[in-house]
């Protein structure tokens, strides 16, 4: 088989690149030329034969040249991550070029296979590594690689190649970066497919060399570019893959047929069908429940709540097929698709219609129906016969259903007439609000004694909640101390309270409530009063993502995101001695664009001094045109964190 395969993907309908010269590689540049890179690739070519079946075979052929000892220690040992299930890897052949003229193969013998490293998802990822050894800056090598199957799902290994054809069987896709870490100088990708396939693709962000070959069975599609510079990253920037060149292609007709397939894969697989030990579960959890919303709600938060998030691959349809109710009950534990396949399950159970969807988690989905998803989701149809979103891996101690860290998302609902691609709403700033307010009294010493509150709501509510949630009762007050303790070292806390069972979530928003006495906490000298009123002091920012981004930038060239839409309000009432005035103070601008909006004032009333501040923060995705705004708000609240109040002392 190993033979056979190197043999078709040299000699079948491509023909490899030549042979390197020691003239191309010293042509390739050097430290001084890329002075911002350990490597040169001064080539990359991947060549694709696609057969009826949607088996795919692919023949990748490399030549890097090592810049600096860095990138000759990166590339001491080679290493390929592939999947078992779902592809079969051989490096062929690794050839190194020294730059004092001798040569040394690498083949197959070589080669060593072993477990990539784990994590809370244990399937059976594997890496191929050759040890190439001493490297020097001005060496080179070439490497060989053929694959045959496909990348992103996982299949029940067999004894023959039916493992390696696509879930879509017939059917091909690809998702090809055209950008990279390092200098390209040639990049190319070719793929032959059947003429009785029907193929469409899509360069995004950017342009590459395109020619169509049509022969007597297949036609050959060949993209390529010339020197490609390191992709430029920006702070906050969405991810690469939205904004970088790439290539999408794919024989899948459209979504609708991606999600009927995926409707129907399920169905057939049995991945819902219930038990009587899950009936029961169901309608105990439902006991008392007074609406249609409530009950989805409780069958959500349980599944979220019981289920760890804990993967393991099982064998057949690992990727696609969602585990079966029985066993994630059983286990109470899985990834996103269990979680989804078991709310599923138990809404099925309570006589709800319900599917799983695919989606993407942390990038776009693009047009073009190749797979783009790497999370499950849940759609329930409700009375006003309309799909709603529920997401029982992030919503945990989230006061959500479906949550809103995943805006402006692109979903794919698996049901029985199929749908096209759909997009996660928008959630407004005020269903994530966090509301500071503080009434205190400064002391001519310096001293600060007062109350300080805080509630919220939404993502807000489950970022303040976390400092109880995500750690043990016992360690509860020191959590709160040290976010005081963030402010300054002398602070103390008189007394705090939480409201209801920080666990019980669901019961309504948080609220916190701390009394505190700071010694020394403003600067006194003969003359002045130095001091940042408490509630506008960046207290609690983790419930306040915004304040951590980086604004350095005037001007973006990309897209950026944050963690959530959201709305801050701060409210401090500082009771100042009777014989001080106001003599410095922020000055507050009022924002207002379609990012964020932020509006401040400083008020002395007899000798209370009143500050308060208010943020919306629109999205969880923005557009270029959005940073004037979004930065200039940001700028603003941190303008109250970074600057103090200065009172002067009349005599």
């Amino acid at each position: 088989m190993k033979n056979y395969l190197v043999l078709l993907l040299v000699i079948g309908c491509f023909s490899s690149l030549a042979a390197p010269s020691r003239k191309m590689i010293e042509g390739a540049g050097s430290a001084q030329q890329f002075p911002h890179s350990a490597s040169v690739i001064i080539f990359d070519s991947t060549k694709v034969d696609m057969i009826e079946s949607g088996l795919s075979y692919y023949h990748e052929h490399r030549l890097v040249k090592i810049l600096t000892p860095e990138g000759a220690k990166q590339f001491a040992t080679f290493r390929y991550d592939y999947d078992p299930l779902s592809a079969y890897v051989e490096i062929n052949r690794i050839v190194v070029y020294y730059r004092n003229g001798e040569q040394k193969e690498f083949t197959l013998n070589d080669e060593v296979d072993y477990p990539a490293p784990g994590s809370v998802i244990l399937w059976g990822a594997r890496q191929k590594m050759v040890e190439i050894g001493r490297l020097e800056p001005g060496d080179a090598f070439e490497v060989f690689v053929s694959k045959k199957g496909f990348t992103y799902a996982l299949l029940q290994p067999t004894d023959d190649d039916s493992k390696y054809i696509p879930p879509m069987r017939g059917h091909f896709y690809d998702i090809v970066p055209f950008w990279s870490d390092v200098p390209v100088q040639k990049k190319v990708y070719q793929v032959a497919i059947p003429n009785t396939k029907s193929v469409q693709y899509k360069i995004y962000n950017g342009q590459l060399a395109f020619n169509e070959k049509k022969g007597a069975e297949k036609t050959i599609y060949t993209f390529s570019a010339d020197n490609i510079m390191p992709f430029r990253n920006e702070p906050n920037m969405v991810a690469q893959s939205d904004v970088a060149p790439k290539l999408l292609i794919s024989t899948s007709p459209d979504w609708f047929a991606k999600s009927k397939w995926f409707y129907q894969v399920n169905e057939d697989y049995g991945s819902f069908e219930s038990t009587p030990e899950i009936d029961r579960k169901v309608k105990e959890i439902l006991k008392g429940a007074t609406s249609e919303m409530d009950s989805v709600s409780r069958l959500t938060h349980w599944v979220a709540d019981e289920l760890r998030y804990f993967g393991l691959s099982m064998g057949k349809g690992e990727g696609y097929t969602l585990h079966k109710g029985s066993v994630n009950f059983r286990d109470r534990c899985g990834v996103c698709k269990d979680k989804a396949g078991m709310l599923v399950t138990m809404l099925r159970s309570a006589g709800f219609e319900s599917y799983a969807a695919m989606t993407m988690a942390g990038s776009r989905i693009d047009l073009i129906p190749a797979d783009q998803f790497n999370h499950s989701v849940t759609v329930v149809k409700l009375s006003d016969g309309k799909l709603h979103l529920l997401d029982p891996t992030w919503v945990p101690f989230v006061r959500e259903l479906w949550s809103s860290a995943e805006q402006q998302q692109n979903y794919l609902p698996g049901i029985p007439e199929g749908s096209d691609l759909l997009e996660t709403p928008i959630s407004a700033p005020e269903n994530h609000y966090v509301k500071i307010s503080a009434h205190s009294k400064l002391s001519a010493d310096g001293a600060l004694t007062g109350e300080i509150h805080f509630t919220a709501e939404g993502q807000s509510d489950a970022a303040l909640r976390r400092i109880f949630t995500g750690s043990f009762k016992a360690l509860w007050q020191r959590n709160l101390e040290n976010e005081l303790l963030k402010i300054t070292p002398q602070a103390r806390i008189i007394s705090a309270s939480y409201g209801a069972n920080p666990y019980r979530y669901m019961d309504g928003p948080i609220e916190l409530k701390i009394e505190f006495v700071i010694p020394d906490y403003a600067m006194v000298t003969s003359q002045e009063i130095i001091f940042k009123p408490l509630a506008s002091s960046g207290i609690f920012d983790g419930a306040m993502r915004h304040l951590n981004l980086d604004l350095s930038l005037s001007e973006r060239a990309y897209p950026f995101r944050d963690g959530c839409s959201r709305s801050v309000e701060i409210t401090d009432k500082t009771t100042l001695p009777s014989n001080v005035s106001v003599a410095w103070k922020p000055e507050m601008e009022k924002i207002s664009g379609s990012g964020a909006e932020f509006e401040g004032s400083f008020n002395l009333n007899g000798t209370e001094l009143v500050v308060e501040a208010k943020a919306w923060f629109n999205k969880r995705i923005y557009t270029i045109e959005d940073w004037p705004s979004f930065s200039g708000a940001v700028k603003m609240q941190k303008l109250l964190i970074d600057n103090p109040v200065i009172l002067k002392i009349e005599k």
